[in-house]
């Protein structure tokens, strides 16, 4: 077994204008503050991070490194949350999904996805030059605004869906495993690739390719009603990334898990600060350790009730208590005899 890593926290919900969080080395320096040992970097935010200079040159990804290291942190992984959306976009949300995209591709679906595209390879060049082995992303959608059955869905429409975004991503897939790293997609409601049998027909249509794995979130699937704790026993083996962050489902007479359109803090199912919501994390951490899970644990801050910065603060010691230093030898080692082949046939009542 494994000692998973971190505290590590998700900077795309704290990097802002104004210190310490408007330069890497001001938020380095706050995480590490805070008890967080690891950052997940938001590919897309210039204050933070130069995604094209990482991609071309390891001089700048060793001072990258060297920023953070003066502060006792390292980089867990990149991520393209936001690129990744774009390479597959249904029509009916190019509107709400252009202003993830460079200014000068807007407006332009077909531009926009061949920049998302290169975008998330350039990604796979930078964690090499990084030395990282994992990469978080998201794969779009084609098929998500028909994932309700009604009007009934035409035959072979999602099929067709996920045909077509296999092929858009496999290509991304082999720039990855050139580069010796795993994209793992975070499984997630307004994706095409939402819950396990998603993932299971995305998987086979890319070949089941070693490079295609799961970023882990509890959250979303607390919200779809879905076995969290089964999921890590059904698909441990692709489980590459996890983040933390808690949520709770409050069901009532008049809403369920669509939530009548409400605002966050008023939706039956909505996410929370750790330690706020109903996720069992005692549990999680206990099957990823028994599961060798060697990745980090990621804070992702989404809360609609707490301030970000109290939920960043609880956060690292909510992580840091929950990971389970695994033990290196037996509990019941003590009263081990040692091997004897013979005694054990006499204990059986085998002759001979």
């Amino acid at each position: 077994m494994k000692t998973i890593k971190g505290p590590a926290i998700f900077l795309a919900q704290f990097a802002g204008d104004k210190a310490p969080f408007n330069s890497l080395d001001r938020i380095g320096k706050w995480a590490a503050g805070l008890g967080y040992k690891g950052v997940q970097m938001p590919s897309w935010d210039k204050r933070l991070f130069d995604l094209e200079k990482a991609a071309s040159s390891k001089t700048y990804c060793d001072e990258v490194k060297g920023t953070l290291a003066k502060h006792g942190i390292e980089i867990s992984e990149l991520s393209t949350h936001l690129q990744g959306q774009l390479v597959a976009v249904h029509p009916a949300y190019d509107a709400l999904f252009d202003g993830f995209a460079a200014p000068e591709v807007r407006g332009n679906p077909a531009k926009r996805q061949a920049w998302a595209i290169e975008q998330v390879k350039l990604a796979a060049k930078a964690s090499k030059n990084l030395g990282l082995k994992n990469h978080a992303s998201f794969p779009g959608a084609l098929a998500w605004p028909y994932v309700y059955p009604w009007p009934q869905r035409p035959a072979g429409l999602v099929e067709t869906a996920f045909d077509e975004l296999a092929k858009r991503w496999k290509p991304i897939l082999d720039v990855f495993d050139k580069a010796g790293v795993n994209i793992c997609y975070e499984v997630h409601p307004g994706e095409d690739v939402y819950d396990g049998v998603t993932f299971e027909m995305f998987l086979e249509r890319v070949g089941n390719h070693p490079r295609c794995n799961i970023l882990y979130d509890p959250s979303h699937f607390m919200l779809q009603q879905l076995d969290y704790l089964g999921f890590i026993d059904a698909y441990h083996e692709r489980i590459k990334m996890f983040h933390v962050k808690d949520a709770e489902f409050n069901p009532t007479a008049k809403q369920g898990v669509y939530s009548g359109y409400q605002s966050w803090v008023n939706r039956a199912g909505r996410f929370r600060s750790l330690g706020d919501g109903q996720i069992d994390f005692a549990g999680i951490f206990s099957k990823l350790a028994a599961y060798d899970y060697e990745g980090w644990a990621v804070l992702e801050w989404e809360c609609c009730i707490k301030h970000p910065e109290d939920g960043a603060a609880e956060g690292a010691p909510f992580i840091r208590d929950h990971i389970i230093r695994v033990t290196e030898k037996a509990f019941d080692d003590f009263a081990g005899a040692g091997t004897d082949v013979a005694a054990n046939r006499r204990i059986l009542g085998i002759s001979g």
